[in-house]
């Protein structure tokens, strides 16, 4: 998987991380990577993140994991468009995710949102993941 799909190697590093119990993990920077820990953060899923710089010049992202009684506030993280099969939907074909508990993370013409954002935005995109 790797690098054919940076968004989805860096979803998997959370949940390998969340596994341990980590309290942070690192990711390769991207702007797509970026956009995406906007909303998980906005919407309570991690701390946050902050953007450093390694030796090697590489950007990078440390992402703070957020717990809640030692057990991971997101309990699943998952990649629902992928390099080989983008998934788009209009803006009322996008799911709820467990009745609304959860969010879909959207790439739209507007930036990248959740499900409830795009909602209102009246706008549809390719549908990221989905986290709960």
């Amino acid at each position: 998987m790797s690098m054919n799909d940076p968004l989805g190697d860096m979803l998997t590093r959370i949940r390998n991380a969340q596994l341990r119990g980590k309290s942070t993990v690192s990711s390769p920077a991207s702007k797509l990577r970026a956009w995406v820990l906007d909303v998980l953060a906005s919407e309570g899923y991690i701390r946050g993140y902050e953007k450093k710089t390694t030796e090697n010049g590489q950007g990078e992202l440390v992402i703070s994991l957020k717990y809640f009684e030692g057990t991971p506030v997101i309990r699943e993280l998952k990649r629902v468009s992928k390099p080989g099969r983008r998934v788009y939907m209009g803006v009322k074909d996008i799911p709820s995710v467990r009745n609304g508990l959860g969010v879909s993370i959207v790439s739209t013409p507007k930036g990248v949102m959740s499900d409830a954002a795009a909602r209102s935005a009246n706008v549809g995109g390719e549908v990221l993941c989905t986290v709960f």
